[in-house]
């Protein structure tokens, strides 16, 4: 039998849960302000435990700067609403760009940032996830996210995070940034 304590308890801890997940739906990304954790597939998951509430994250890479950043963010924001909580760090699965929401590459487009249009995992199944470049493979094309031309060079593999490269469009002379598909 349960009792009326505990139903009690498991209601409060489910509104914590949905009250977290309403507020962390506003966090945005550090390095990239206009889209949300969660828009970007970092915020995994946020669960009722024993000692509060854990809020899943899961890094676009494992050496990304933003991640101390990202974990203060969420503990203020948290300890703001008076929710008590902590920040999981999963590495595992990694994170992939089919994470992303739609709404996430039309941001990064709107931004300035090349969204990745194809992603590494696409048509290939989930053991193929590291990828290599034939010799002599065709480049990718990247469309300018300014004036949408296909006419677009890469000019550095890492661009001003690990996570992009750094693109020039010929057309409009541009520089610009594309979000690697992982």
């Amino acid at each position: 039998m349960t009792s009326t304590a505990s139903l009690a308890s498991s209601s409060e801890r489910s509104a914590d849960v949905s009250h977290a997940w309403a507020l962390l739906e506003q966090l945005t990304d550090p390095e990239i302000p206009v889209v949300t954790l969660r828009e970007l597939g970092i915020l995994r998951d946020v669960r009722a435990s024993a000692t509060g509430l854990e809020v899943v994250i899961t890094p676009t890479y494992s050496g990304c700067p933003a991640m101390g950043q990202i974990e203060d963010d969420v503990n203020a924001l948290l300890q703001a609403h008076g929710l008590q909580g902590r920040v999981v760090t999963q590495l595992a699965p990694a994170w992939t760009t089919d994470w992303m929401s739609e709404a996430a590459k039309d941001k990064l487009r709107a931004y300035g940032i090349a969204p990745p249009h194809a992603c590494a995992s696409s048509g290939t199944g989930a053991a193929s996830v590291v990828q290599f470049a034939a010799r002599g493979a065709k480049p990718e094309v990247v469309n300018c996210p300014q004036c949408g031309s296909t006419n677009t060079t890469e000019t550095s593999h890492f661009g001003s995070t690990a996570c992009k490269a750094l693109y020039r469009c010929l057309a409009c002379m541009e520089p610009f940034d594309y979000f690697k598909p992982y």
